[in-house]
């Protein structure tokens, strides 16, 4: 697993050392943004294998972030997995239509995370 990159977008420092910690402990590499376009330029530049996004971030939001890399040929094959405090079905709609693969809301089970993460880099 040591060769797996994980990208994790969120503006809440404590969601991305949660996380970071979890994955790390699990092999996994890690790298991370706070907005919206960080995230956006990491994920072209560090090419991960899967992404954590959150939709409510500074600069750019999840959703835009998102569409804009599944309508990328280079980027679209990247799972992401929306990690968020929006629980309207709605909000869990318009993830999937902008390209998320899945929809976790906050507060998350790190084991269900975890199971997901397995699920998508095997």
């Amino acid at each position: 697993m040591a060769d797996k990159k994980i990208l994790i977008v969120d503006d809440e420092l404590d969601i991305i050392e949660t996380l970071q910690f979890a994955l790390e402990q699990e092999g996994y590499t890690c790298c991370t943004a706070l907005d919206g376009v960080d995230g956006l330029a990491k994920a072209r530049t560090e090419n991960p294998d899967l992404i954590f996004l959150d939709i409510k971030l500074p600069k750019m939001n999840g959703y835009k972030v998102a569409r804009l890399l599944k309508l990328d040929e280079k980027y679209r094959h990247i799972p992401i997995i929306i990690l968020t405090a929006k629980t309207h079905d709605a909000d869990r709609i318009k993830a999937i239509e902008t390209g998320a693969d899945e929809y976790v809301t906050k507060p998350f089970d790190i084991s269900h995370v975890l199971e997901l993460v397995k699920r998508y880099l095997v």
